[in-house]
C-alpha cells in the first residue's frame, strides 16, 4: 500500500503526485457528463414535439389512410419507433445523472503486451463515452476490461475480450470516493481492495436499505457474480458475508452480457417477505437495469390452492406456534411432512389411486358408445403418462375427436358440457382436499376436518405436501418464462418445497443462504438433497468471510452458533451488551436511554423480539413513552429509517446500525437460532436484553 486513506484530493487542490491526472480526469468527465445530458435533453425535447406531430398528423388523415394497406401501419411503426427511442434516452439520461454524483470509483493502469506505456482504464457504475459509438472514457463494471480491477494485484493479468484472452501487465491501481462530483479521497494499493477500505465502507451508518457493492467486490465475490457457466450455482455463505448482494450483482451481470436471451422480466427472485422486498428493490435500478420479479413462496402456493381451500397458514404461523406451544411430536410431523420419505408416500399413494379414485362405466353419447373394456384400454395404455385427474379428459377428446370425423360436424358447447359431465363422474372423486385427506387416513395420520370449502383452512404443514399431490394429479406446466431463479433463505425450503420448485421452473438458478440461520430448533444443510433433486451439475461455493457485523458481535454471534472458522473483518467497536432486568418497564428505559437515532448518530435501529405478539406490545410501550418507531409484521411492505420494531423472523436478511434483542424465553425451541439472527443484524452496537 503506498498511500494511507486519509488522502484527501480537496476541492482547491491541483493534482497531487500520489494521484497524476486523477482530479483533472474527474473535472473533464464532470463537464463531458453535462454536455451529453444537454444534449440528450434536447434530444427528447426534439422527440417529444416529434411524436406530438405524428399523432395531430394521424388524427388528422387516419380517415383517408387505407386500412388494409400500408400506409395506416408505416405511420403506427414510426410512431411506436420513436417513443422507443425516447425511451433509450431517457434510460440514458437516468444513468448519466447518477454518474454526475460518483462518475467512477477504480481505475487500472495497464500495459498491454508488446506495449512500452500503460494506458489507465477508470471503472464505474456504467459506460460513458463522449459521443455514442467513441471509446469508453469509463467502463462499466460488468465489462471484460473491468475484470483486471477485481481479480489481480499489480503484476501479470489478463482479461477475456470478444477478441480473445488480452495479456498484459498491471503497472497500478486506484481506488476513488467521489461524492457529489468532488474527490473525497484518492487511494493506490498493491491489492484490490484494501482492508481500510472495506472498514471505512462498513464503518458507515447502515442505510434504509442493501448497498450496492461495486466498489468493494472481492476476487472471490467477483468469480461468483461474473460466472455464466454453471446452470445451478448454489452459495453457503456467513451471516454477512454479501449473499444477497452477490447474487442480486450476478443478476446485473448476466443481463448486461446476455441481453438477446436475459431480460429483467426472465428472472424471479424467491425472497421471504415484503420488507425484504422492499430493502433490495433499488439495487439492480442503481446497477442499471430494470428491477426484477419478486414473490413469496407461501404466497404463491396460497393461490395455487385456492380452488381447494379458502385460506392457508403461512411459515410464519407456523413459527409463533411452535414458539407459543412447544411440542416435539408436532416439530417431528412437521418435518416428515416436508421430507423425502413422506414424498415417497405420496407417491406410493398416487400409484395405488389409479384404482381406488376410478369408477369406469360406459359412456353413451347420441348413438356412440365407449364401453367400460374400451375406457380401461385407454385410460390405463392410451394415457398413462398424463397425470391422474387429467387423464379423463384426454379421453374425453379422443372420443370427441372419433364423433366429430364420423359426424362430420364441430360438437357444440352443450354437448361438450354434457360429456364433460360423464367423463368426470368415473372419478369417485376429483377433490385434492378430500384426496389428500384420504392420503393422509391411508398412512396413519389425523385426516382433514370434513368442513366445507369456505371453513377450509390448511396448516402450514400440509400446504406444500398438498400443493405437491396436486401438481402429480393434474399437472403443471413449466415456467418458460422465467429463465433465472433466486432463491434466497434456501436453509428454509423443505425437500416438498424444492420438488415443487423443481417442477414449475427448469432454468438457471442462484440459490443462497445460511445453514446457521435456519427458522428450526435444528440446522438443515440442503446441499444433502439438492442434487437428488436439481442433478448431480450442481456448483457449491462456500464464503466463510463475514463483513456486516464489528468483530466483537461477530465474535459474539459465533458463540451462540457453535459454526467456527469465519473469516473476520477486524473493524472494532463497542463490546455486546447483555443485562436482564426485573421488570419490562426497566428494560424499555434502558432501550430509550441507548437509542442513538438522529444527525450525530445512527441511522437506523431495531427491537427484535421473539413472537408477533410480544413485538406489537413493546411497539406500543415504546410510542407511549414518546420513542417514535415503526412496527412491521407480515402485513407490511417497507423498510424505514428510525427505529423497527419486529419479530426476528421477520428481520432476517436485514441490517441495522443498533440492535436491541429481546431474548426468548427458556423453553422456546428456536431461542438459540432467534438470539443467533439478532445478534448478527447488528453493524455497530448490540445490545441483548431480557427479563428475569
Amino acid at each position: 500500500m503506498t498511500e494511507k486513506i486519509n488522502t484527501e484530493v480537496r476541492e482547491n487542490e491541483t493534482d497531487t503526485p500520489a494521484d497524476p491526472g486523477g482530479k483533472k480526469f474527474l473535472e473533464n468527465v464532470e463537464t463531458k457528463l453535462k454536455k451529453r445530458l444537454e444534449d440528450i435533453n434536447n434530444t427528447l425535447d426534439e422527440g417529444a414535439k416529434e411524436i406530438a406531430n405524428m399523432q395531430e398528423y394521424y388524427w388528422e388523415n387516419y380517415t383517408e389512410m387505407d386500412q388494409y394497406g400500408y400506409e395506416d401501419y408505416d405511420n403506427q411503426q414510426a410512431l411506436l419507433h420513436q417513443v422507443n427511442a425516447n425511451q433509450d434516452q431517457l434510460a440514458l439520461k437516468h444513468r448519466f445523472e447518477k454518474m454526475l454524483d460518483s462518475p467512477f470509483f477504480g481505475r487500472v493502469d495497464f500495459c498491454f503486451d508488446g506495449e512500452d506505456e500503460a494506458e489507465p482504464f477508470y471503472i464505474g457504475i456504467g459506460n460513458f463515452a463522449e459521443r455514442a459509438g467513441m471509446t469508453p472514457l469509463i467502463y462499466d463494471w460488468r465489462a471484460p476490461v473491468s475484470g483486471l480491477f477485481y481479480d489481480y494485484d499489480k503484476g501479470p493479468a489478463s482479461y477475456e475480450a470478444p477478441a480473445g484472452q488480452i495479456e498484459g501487465e498491471i503497472c497500478s491501481k486506484w481506488q476513488y470516493k467521489i461524492r457529489d462530483g468532488k474527490m473525497v479521497y484518492a487511494f493506490e494499493s498493491d491489492t484490490k481492495i484494501d482492508d481500510e477500505i472495506l472498514k471505512q465502507e462498513l464503518g458507515n451508518n447502515g442505510d434504509v436499505r442493501l448497498k450496492n457493492i461495486v466498489r468493494t467486490i472481492q476476487k472471490e465475490q467477483n468469480a461468483i457474480i461474473r460466472n455464466t457457466k454453471d446452470k445451478i450455482l448454489v452459495i453457503q455463505g456467513a451471516a454477512g458475508s454479501g449473499k444477497t448482494s452477490i447474487a442480486l450483482h450476478r443478476i446485473a451481470y448476466l443481463l448486461y452480457h446476455d441481453r438477446a436471451n436475459l431480460k429483467s422480466s426472465n428472472v424471479l427472485i424467491l425472497s421471504p417477505n415484503s420488507v425484504f422486498a422492499d430493502y433490495i428493490s433499488h439495487i439492480l435500478p442503481e446497477l442499471g437495469e430494470e428491477n426484477i420479479q419478486e414473490m413469496s413462496f407461501d404466497l404463491f402456493a396460497y393461490r395455487e390452492l385456492k380452488t381447494v381451500v379458502a385460506d392457508c397458514e403461512d411459515r410464519y404461523d407456523h413459527l409463533e406456534r411452535m414458539m407459543k406451544f412447544p411440542d416435539p411430536e408436532m416439530r417431528e410431523q412437521f418435518q416428515m411432512k416436508q421430507s423425502a420419505d413422506f414424498a415417497g408416500l405420496i407417491e406410493g399413494f398416487l400409484a395405488v389411486s389409479e384404482d381406488s379414485l376410478m369408477d369406469f362405466r360406459e359412456i353413451s353419447f347420441h348413438g356412440m358408445k365407449l364401453s367400460e373394456e374400451e375406457l380401461i384400454r385407454l385410460f390405463y395404455f392410451k394415457f398413462p403418462g398424463t397425470p391422474l385427474l387429467a387423464r379423463m379428459d384426454a379421453v374425453m377428446e379422443y372420443f370427441i375427436d372419433e364423433y366429430e370425423t364420423l359426424r362430420g360436424k364441430d360438437i357444440s358447447d352443450e354437448d361438450r358440457e354434457v360429456l364433460q359431465k360423464k367423463f368426470d363422474a368415473m372419478y369417485t372423486t376429483k377433490d385434492i382436499y378430500e384426496i389428500y385427506s384420504r392420503f393422509l387416513e391411508e398412512y396413519g395420520y389425523e385426516p382433514l376436518p370434513e368442513v366445507p370449502y369456505e371453513r377450509r383452512k390448511l396448516q402450514y404443514e400440509d400446504v406444500f405436501p398438498m400443493l405437491y399431490l396436486k401438481y402429480r394429479l393434474t399437472g403443471r406446466s413449466r415456467n418458460k418464462n422465467i429463465k433465472h431463479l433466486v432463491i434466497d433463505e434456501m436453509q428454509d425450503y423443505s425437500y416438498i418445497q424444492y420438488l415443487v420448485l423443481q417442477t414449475l421452473f427448469d432454468c438457471r438458478m442462484t440459490i443462497l443462504g445460511d445453514r446457521a440461520q435456519t427458522l428450526d430448533s435444528e440446522q438443515q444443510d440442503v446441499l444433502t438433497f439438492l442434487p437428488k433433486i436439481f442433478g448431480k451439475n450442481i456448483r457449491k461455493i462456500v464464503m466463510n468471510k463475514s463483513y456486516r457485523n464489528t468483530y466483537e458481535i461477530a465474535k459474539y454471534a459465533e458463540k451462540i452458533s457453535g459454526v467456527t472458522g469465519l473469516e473476520l473483518l477486524e473493524r472494532h467497536g463497542k463490546e455486546v451488551v447483555e443485562q436482564a432486568f426485573s421488570t419490562e418497564d426497566a428494560m424499555l428505559e434502558a432501550i430509550r436511554a441507548h437509542l442513538n437515532l438522529g444527525a450525530d448518530g445512527f441511522e437506523t435501529a431495531a427491537v427484535i423480539t421473539m413472537t408477533e405478539e410480544e413485538a406489537y406490545d413493546i411497539y406500543r410501550l415504546l410510542l407511549n413513552m414518546g420513542v417514535d418507531a415503526a412496527y412491521v409484521d407480515r402485513d407490511s411492505s417497507a423498510f424505514k429509517k428510525g427505529l423497527t420494531v419486529t419479530t426476528f423472523y421477520l428481520a432476517k436478511g436485514l441490517e441495522f446500525d443498533q440492535v436491541f434483542a429481546v431474548k426468548g424465553k427458556e423453553g422456546n425451541p428456536l431461542k438459540e437460532q432467534a438470539e443467533y439472527i439478532c445478534a448478527t443484524r447488528a453493524l455497530h452496537e448490540l445490545y441483548m436484553y431480557e427479563t428475569i
